[in-house]
Protein backbone atom coordinates (compact mmCIF):
# COMPACT_ATOMS: atom_id res chain seq x y z
CA UNK A 1 0.00 0.00 0.00
CA UNK A 2 1.36 3.41 -1.00
CA UNK A 3 1.68 6.29 1.45
CA UNK A 4 -1.19 8.10 -0.29
CA UNK A 5 -3.48 5.10 0.01
CA UNK A 6 -2.49 4.72 3.64
CA UNK A 7 -3.21 8.40 4.40
CA UNK A 8 -6.53 8.20 2.61
CA UNK A 9 -7.58 5.07 4.46
CA UNK A 10 -6.58 6.57 7.83
CA UNK A 11 -7.96 10.11 7.54
CA UNK A 12 -10.91 9.63 5.18
CA UNK A 13 -12.50 6.52 6.57
CA UNK A 14 -13.21 4.84 9.85
CA UNK A 15 -13.25 6.58 13.24
CA UNK A 16 -11.38 9.71 12.10
CA UNK A 17 -13.90 10.41 9.33
CA UNK A 18 -16.81 9.78 11.69
CA UNK A 19 -15.33 12.19 14.27
CA UNK A 20 -14.68 14.82 11.60
CA UNK A 21 -18.25 14.63 10.30
CA UNK A 22 -19.58 14.90 13.84
CA UNK A 23 -17.38 17.96 14.44
CA UNK A 24 -18.56 19.58 11.20
CA UNK A 25 -22.19 19.35 12.28
CA UNK A 26 -21.24 20.71 15.69
CA UNK A 27 -19.43 23.67 14.11
CA UNK A 28 -22.36 24.35 11.78
CA UNK A 29 -24.74 24.46 14.73
CA UNK A 30 -22.44 26.85 16.57
CA UNK A 31 -22.14 29.08 13.49
CA UNK A 32 -25.92 29.33 13.14
CA UNK A 33 -26.50 30.10 16.82
CA UNK A 34 -23.71 32.68 16.90
CA UNK A 35 -25.01 34.40 13.77
CA UNK A 36 -28.47 34.49 15.35
CA UNK A 37 -27.12 36.49 18.27
CA UNK A 38 -25.09 38.75 15.96
CA UNK A 39 -28.03 39.62 13.72
CA UNK A 40 -29.26 42.32 16.11
CA UNK A 41 -25.85 44.03 16.04
CA UNK A 42 -25.74 43.69 12.24
CA UNK A 43 -29.25 45.13 11.92
CA UNK A 44 -28.29 48.24 13.88
CA UNK A 45 -25.08 48.79 11.90
CA UNK A 46 -22.49 47.90 14.54
CA UNK A 47 -18.95 46.89 13.58
CA UNK A 48 -19.36 43.39 15.02
CA UNK A 49 -22.09 41.60 13.10
CA UNK A 50 -23.23 38.12 12.16
CA UNK A 51 -19.83 37.09 10.82
CA UNK A 52 -17.98 38.10 13.98
CA UNK A 53 -20.44 36.41 16.30
CA UNK A 54 -20.68 33.31 14.15
CA UNK A 55 -16.91 32.85 13.94
CA UNK A 56 -16.45 33.45 17.69
CA UNK A 57 -19.13 30.92 18.55
CA UNK A 58 -17.85 28.38 16.03
CA UNK A 59 -14.22 28.70 17.10
CA UNK A 60 -15.16 28.31 20.77
CA UNK A 61 -17.15 25.20 19.92
CA UNK A 62 -14.26 23.78 17.90
CA UNK A 63 -11.75 24.21 20.72
CA UNK A 64 -14.01 22.42 23.17
CA UNK A 65 -15.51 19.77 20.89
CA UNK A 66 -12.14 18.50 19.70
CA UNK A 67 -11.37 17.48 23.28
CA UNK A 68 -14.09 14.88 23.04
CA UNK A 69 -12.20 12.87 20.42
CA UNK A 70 -8.69 12.30 21.78
CA UNK A 71 -8.72 8.77 20.39
CA UNK A 72 -8.45 10.10 16.82
CA UNK A 73 -5.89 12.84 17.39
CA UNK A 74 -2.74 12.78 15.24
CA UNK A 75 -4.10 10.11 12.95
CA UNK A 76 -5.21 7.89 15.84
CA UNK A 77 -1.59 7.66 16.96
CA UNK A 78 -2.19 9.48 20.25
CA UNK A 79 -0.99 7.71 23.37
CA UNK A 80 -3.05 9.71 25.88
CA UNK A 81 -3.83 7.71 28.97
CA UNK A 82 -6.41 10.09 30.48
CA UNK A 83 -9.00 12.27 28.73
CA UNK A 84 -8.00 15.96 28.48
CA UNK A 85 -9.58 18.43 30.89
CA UNK A 86 -11.86 20.88 29.00
CA UNK A 87 -11.87 23.41 31.84
CA UNK A 88 -8.37 24.60 30.93
CA UNK A 89 -9.44 25.24 27.34
CA UNK A 90 -12.58 27.04 28.52
CA UNK A 91 -10.46 29.32 30.70
CA UNK A 92 -8.31 30.18 27.71
CA UNK A 93 -11.36 30.93 25.57
CA UNK A 94 -12.84 33.26 28.18
CA UNK A 95 -9.52 35.09 28.52
CA UNK A 96 -9.13 35.50 24.77
CA UNK A 97 -12.68 36.77 24.32
CA UNK A 98 -11.94 39.34 27.02
CA UNK A 99 -9.30 40.92 24.79
CA UNK A 100 -11.66 40.88 21.81
CA UNK A 101 -14.41 42.51 23.85
CA UNK A 102 -12.06 45.22 25.08
CA UNK A 103 -11.29 46.09 21.48
CA UNK A 104 -14.90 47.03 20.68
CA UNK A 105 -15.36 49.28 23.73
CA UNK A 106 -14.87 52.95 22.91
CA UNK A 107 -14.65 55.52 25.71
CA UNK A 108 -15.32 59.11 24.78
CA UNK A 109 -15.26 62.21 26.95
CA UNK A 110 -18.68 61.77 28.52
CA UNK A 111 -19.88 58.36 27.39
CA UNK A 112 -18.82 54.78 26.72
CA UNK A 113 -19.93 52.74 23.71
CA UNK A 114 -19.60 49.07 22.86
CA UNK A 115 -20.35 47.54 26.26
CA UNK A 116 -23.39 45.66 24.96
CA UNK A 117 -21.45 44.41 21.96
CA UNK A 118 -18.59 43.20 24.16
CA UNK A 119 -20.99 41.43 26.52
CA UNK A 120 -22.86 39.75 23.68
CA UNK A 121 -19.60 38.57 22.07
CA UNK A 122 -18.72 36.99 25.40
CA UNK A 123 -22.17 35.34 25.45
CA UNK A 124 -21.56 34.08 21.91
CA UNK A 125 -18.39 32.34 23.05
CA UNK A 126 -20.35 30.76 25.91
CA UNK A 127 -22.87 29.45 23.38
CA UNK A 128 -20.02 27.91 21.41
CA UNK A 129 -18.66 26.26 24.56
CA UNK A 130 -22.08 24.73 25.28
CA UNK A 131 -22.30 23.46 21.71
CA UNK A 132 -18.81 22.00 21.98
CA UNK A 133 -19.84 20.19 25.14
CA UNK A 134 -22.92 18.93 23.24
CA UNK A 135 -25.31 20.66 25.61
CA UNK A 136 -27.51 21.64 22.68
CA UNK A 137 -30.71 22.60 24.53
CA UNK A 138 -28.76 24.91 26.82
CA UNK A 139 -26.92 26.43 23.84
CA UNK A 140 -30.19 27.09 21.99
CA UNK A 141 -31.74 28.57 25.13
CA UNK A 142 -28.79 30.89 25.73
CA UNK A 143 -28.79 32.07 22.12
CA UNK A 144 -32.53 32.81 22.19
CA UNK A 145 -32.29 34.61 25.54
CA UNK A 146 -29.28 36.65 24.37
CA UNK A 147 -31.03 37.62 21.12
CA UNK A 148 -34.22 38.58 22.94
CA UNK A 149 -32.32 40.61 25.52
CA UNK A 150 -30.44 42.57 22.87
CA UNK A 151 -33.50 43.11 20.67
CA UNK A 152 -36.03 44.05 23.33
CA UNK A 153 -33.93 44.97 26.38
CA UNK A 154 -33.66 48.64 25.45
CA UNK A 155 -37.41 48.89 24.91
CA UNK A 156 -38.03 47.44 28.35
CA UNK A 157 -35.47 49.85 29.87
CA UNK A 158 -37.32 52.82 28.40
CA UNK A 159 -40.42 51.79 30.35
CA UNK A 160 -38.56 51.93 33.67
CA UNK A 161 -37.70 55.07 35.66
CA UNK A 162 -34.22 56.34 34.83
CA UNK A 163 -32.07 59.45 34.87
CA UNK A 164 -30.54 60.19 31.48
CA UNK A 165 -27.67 62.62 31.33
CA UNK A 166 -26.56 65.24 28.83
CA UNK A 167 -23.05 66.63 28.68
CA UNK A 168 -23.31 70.39 28.21
CA UNK A 169 -20.61 72.82 27.07
CA UNK A 170 -21.51 76.52 27.12
CA UNK A 171 -19.25 79.24 25.69
CA UNK A 172 -19.37 82.84 26.84
CA UNK A 173 -17.40 85.94 26.01
CA UNK A 174 -14.36 86.52 28.20
CA UNK A 175 -15.75 89.70 29.78
CA UNK A 176 -19.28 88.41 30.37
CA UNK A 177 -19.41 86.01 33.31
CA UNK A 178 -22.76 84.14 33.52
CA UNK A 179 -24.83 83.87 36.67
CA UNK A 180 -24.83 80.38 38.21
CA UNK A 181 -28.29 80.86 39.69
CA UNK A 182 -29.70 81.59 36.24
CA UNK A 183 -28.00 78.48 34.89
CA UNK A 184 -29.41 76.23 37.62
CA UNK A 185 -32.87 77.74 37.22
CA UNK A 186 -32.75 77.24 33.47
CA UNK A 187 -31.91 73.55 33.88
CA UNK A 188 -34.67 73.07 36.45
CA UNK A 189 -37.30 74.75 34.29
CA UNK A 190 -36.62 72.30 31.49
CA UNK A 191 -36.71 69.14 33.60
CA UNK A 192 -33.00 68.78 34.42
CA UNK A 193 -30.74 69.16 37.40
CA UNK A 194 -27.02 69.82 37.25
CA UNK A 195 -25.15 66.85 38.67
CA UNK A 196 -23.18 67.58 41.81
CA UNK A 197 -19.46 68.24 41.34
CA UNK A 198 -19.79 68.00 37.56
CA UNK A 199 -19.41 71.73 36.87
CA UNK A 200 -16.03 72.86 35.55
CA UNK A 201 -15.00 76.27 34.20
CA UNK A 202 -12.30 76.69 31.56
CA UNK A 203 -11.04 80.18 30.78
CA UNK A 204 -8.95 81.26 27.80
CA UNK A 205 -7.96 84.61 26.34
CA UNK A 206 -11.16 85.03 24.37
CA UNK A 207 -13.86 82.92 26.01
CA UNK A 208 -15.07 81.05 29.08
CA UNK A 209 -16.37 77.50 28.84
CA UNK A 210 -18.73 75.97 31.36
CA UNK A 211 -18.94 72.17 31.28
CA UNK A 212 -21.35 70.09 33.33
CA UNK A 213 -23.69 67.08 33.28
CA UNK A 214 -27.41 67.82 33.26
CA UNK A 215 -29.45 64.87 34.56
CA UNK A 216 -33.06 64.43 33.48
CA UNK A 217 -35.50 64.41 36.40
CA UNK A 218 -37.94 62.07 34.59
CA UNK A 219 -38.89 61.03 31.07
CA UNK A 220 -42.11 63.03 31.25
CA UNK A 221 -40.53 66.30 32.39
CA UNK A 222 -37.18 66.44 30.63
CA UNK A 223 -36.97 68.00 27.19
CA UNK A 224 -35.07 66.41 24.32
CA UNK A 225 -31.75 67.75 23.03
CA UNK A 226 -33.43 69.18 19.93
CA UNK A 227 -35.74 71.24 22.11
CA UNK A 228 -32.95 72.40 24.40
CA UNK A 229 -30.96 73.75 21.48
CA UNK A 230 -33.73 76.23 20.75
CA UNK A 231 -34.03 77.25 24.41
CA UNK A 232 -30.27 77.74 24.89
CA UNK A 233 -30.22 80.44 22.26
CA UNK A 234 -32.23 82.62 24.64
CA UNK A 235 -29.47 82.67 27.30
CA UNK A 236 -27.87 86.08 27.42
CA UNK A 237 -24.20 86.40 26.38
CA UNK A 238 -24.06 82.79 25.16
CA UNK A 239 -21.79 82.54 22.10
CA UNK A 240 -21.79 78.78 21.52
CA UNK A 241 -22.82 75.46 23.02
CA UNK A 242 -22.49 71.70 22.62
CA UNK A 243 -24.87 68.99 23.82
CA UNK A 244 -23.95 65.30 23.94
CA UNK A 245 -25.65 62.28 25.43
CA UNK A 246 -23.68 61.19 28.49
CA UNK A 247 -25.30 57.76 28.93
CA UNK A 248 -22.95 54.74 29.01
Amino acid sequence: MSSFDHAFSVYWSGPILDASIHLCFTLLAALILGALVGYERFYHGHAAGMRTYGVVCMASAALVAVLGHPDVWFGARSTLIAAPDPTHVIQGIVTGIGFLGAGVIVHEQYSTHGLTTAASIWASSAIGILVGLELYPAAIGLSLLSSACMAYGSKFENLLPSQEGIAVVLEFNHDEVPDTDVLYQFAKSHGYVIAQQSLSVIQSDHKIEWRFIATMVSHTRGEAITQLTQQLKEIKNLTGFQLTHARN
